[in-house]
């Protein structure tokens, strides 16, 4: 069966999560339009694509408005990593509320399908584990990561009224911990440090007591889920968690990549940072209801994908 192809708009596309996006999408035959500011995009992310017919990258900053013709809006943009959307966070929750507000007009205009990049940030440090879509969260407005938080918030607000009040077609993705190859070196989530610190013998450095836990869905996955949510008959508006429902500490995961790397690094404990969660895990249930969808790659072998690119550019 021959999928018709579509103008499709990703913003934040020559980032991580849209890179990966992008090649999916152009894969597929979509004429695949990259928007992004380089703020914590690469150029080098998307170069491998610059030469295909239906791909166009294009400069700009969603704070901006953009006037195109388009089928469907992946909105990614925003930094996504506490090093770089602490660095501004006046700029980060521009990016997330004027972003949304800009993404949603077009998408009103041309009456576009539009997705939201929304983060289990959303839930904060949860009281209810695993965190289901229906759970409000338990987030600080005032904290060091608010603006990402809040702003992640405040876009999902946007996106539910537009849907209410003037019918645009939206989708939601609550996404959690991604990682996988094209992550930048210095972007400060857990994974690349940890993989970083053992191929560099460093100490691999943990906040607190490496307790609290996370779950780390393969990009691969991912991008098969956004996808998969995007394409899907539609969902009410309301949003979808996607991520791996299998939980690991963060000492255990250290300790997983010492053994994967054959590194001789030692762990070194640093202080805890502020609102930083003790729990992370999501109930994919909706998610493998409405979308048939589920990780399908172990930790061991998106672990050593992921080893093996960063020994590539190391």
């Amino acid at each position: 069966m021959n999928v018709q192809p579509k103008r499709i708009l990703v913003t934040g596309g020559a980032g991580f999560l849209g890179s990966h996006l992008c090649e999916t999408l152009v894969s597929k035959g979509h004429e695949v339009l990259c928007l992004d500011n380089y703020f914590t995009g690469r150029k080098q992310n998307i170069q491998h694509l610059v030469g295909e017919r239906n791909f166009e990258c294009i400069r700009h900053d969603i704070v901006q408005p953009i006037f195109l013709e388009v089928d469907e809006i992946y909105n990614l943009a925003c930094p996504a990593s506490p090093v770089h959307y602490q660095s501004n966070p006046v700029k980060t929750i521009k990016t997330s509320v004027m972003g949304a507000i800009h993404m949603l007009g077009l998408a009103k205009r041309v009456r576009a399908k539009v997705l939201q990049a929304s983060t289990s940030e959303i839930y904060g440090d949860p009281a209810i584990h695993p965190q289901p879509e229906s759970y409000f969260g338990n987030v600080n407005s005032t904290g060091v990561r608010s603006c990402y938080d809040e702003g992640k918030r405040c876009a999902e607000t946007l996106f539910s009224d537009y849907h209410r009040q003037n019918g645009v077609d939206i989708r939601i993705a609550r996404i959690f911990n991604t990682y996988g190859p094209k992550m930048k070196p210095d972007d400060g989530r857990v994974v690349s440090n940890f993989i970083l610190q053992a191929l560099r013998g460093e100490d691999l450095t943990i906040f607190g007591d490496g307790s609290q836990t996370r779950s780390f869905c393969f990009v691969e996955d991912m991008i098969r889920g956004l996808v998969s949510l995007m394409d899907s008959p539609g969902t009410a508006g309301g949003p979808v968690n996607l991520g791996n429902p299998e939980e690991i500490s963060i000492l255990a995961l250290a300790r997983l990549i010492i053994d994967a790397t054959g590194s001789s690094s030692e762990i070194v404990h640093l202080d805890r940072l502020e609102d930083d969660p003790v729990r992370r895990m999501p109930d994919i249930g909706l998610a493998g209801k409405l979308l048939n969808w589920t990780p399908r790659t172990n930790m061991a072998t998106g672990l050593q994908k992921t080893i093996d690119y960063f020994k590539s550019i190391e």
